[in-house]
């Protein structure tokens, strides 16, 4: 058997143009390179950056036994074509992934500290009517959303921001019928939904998943949760489809879950009757498996290193 409790969502996967660039942004964030991966054959690598500080919420854990992971995938000499560009997945032909987000202690000193460094914001905190959040932009103009761990009246005067304490909250991807959505995201994969947001007057309702995880104070003090946006009437609408991040034109990759047995794991998704862009025993890489959800969204199935050693 495989336990679902011991699911963790493991990272998400955004393509970059310059990794440098990438690194130095989510790193100004508070974020560690924790693991890498090159593949000069494919000419490609991938860098893996998560909250690794002495109050972060899976200090010195091995990069698969985490939640909040971020991947960012780099294709060689990316960096160096002026014509190359990422979609960040907010406006068509490619809408589809929303954004990712961090949770910080003390959001108005975070987002001065950004807006000091240079750095660009799609939303800034005075900007529209919901004070409360910020949507700063990174190098390839990802929105990265700014939440506060602590109420923002009580945090306005306060000018320091401690990196340290931040986390990697949730990542965000639109979904075109929420109850085939919520019944995948929970029967199959063994979420849990936490937290729903409607909004009938705007027409849109968003829903929080995640697995087990500590005693965290709040929401906002997690890490490893998946948003579904949901806008009303697109499930009724046959020819409505959002994008998937892999077919052109290209950003956002997919979300990982780790599990505590991939063999076993993947057994169960069989049996579920899940849509599979890779199967374990598809290609050379014997230690991945690809998953659909409703959407066509990949969902990575990875081995949690802790709990059992994998194959290769």
């Amino acid at each position: 058997m495989t336990d679902t409790s011991k699911y963790r969502f493991n990272h998400s996967m955004l393509r970059v143009k310059d990794p440098q660039a990438s690194i130095k942004f989510y790193e100004f964030l508070g974020m560690k390179q924790i693991n890498q991966a090159d593949f000069p054959d494919n000419k490609f690598s991938l860098y893996f950056l998560a909250y690794d500080d002495k109050n972060s919420a899976s200090t010195g854990a091995h990069w698969s036994d985490r939640q909040g992971v971020l991947e960012l995938t780099h294709n060689h000499g990316s960096e160096n074509d002026p014509n190359f560009k990422i979609a960040n997945g907010n406006s068509d032909p490619g809408k589809g992934f929303g954004h990712v987000c961090v949770a910080v202690d003390n959001i108005q000193a975070a987002c001065t500290r950004l807006e000091d460094a240079g750095y660009k914001f799609q939303k800034k905190l005075s900007d529209g009517r919901m004070r409360h959040i910020a949507f700063a932009l990174d190098p390839d103009n990802y929105w990265v959303e700014i939440i506060g761990q602590n109420d923002s009246e009580k945090t306005k005067d306060v000018k320091e921001t401690d990196t340290g304490s931040y986390r990697f909250n949730h990542t965000m991807i639109r979904v075109k019928d929420a109850e085939k959505s919520l019944k995948f995201y929970q029967e199959t994969m063994g979420m849990t939904l936490i937290r729903t947001n409607e909004n009938p007057d705007n027409k849109f309702n968003l829903y929080f998943l995640g697995y087990p995880e500590g005693s965290p104070a709040t929401q906002a003090h997690r890490e490893g949760l998946l948003e579904l946006t949901w806008n009303y009437g697109t499930e009724k609408d046959p020819n409505f489809k959002y994008h998937d991040g892999n077919a052109e034109p290209q950003g956002f990759g997919h979300i990982a879950v780790s599990v505590d047995d991939i063999d076993k794991a993947c057994a169960r998704f069989e049996e579920k009757g899940v849509s599979w862009k890779k199967r374990l025993t598809d290609g050379r890489m014997k230690n991945v498996a690809f998953v659909l959800d409703p959407d066509g969204y990949w969902i990575e199935i990875i081995q949690n290193e802790r709990l059992k050693k994998s194959n290769l």
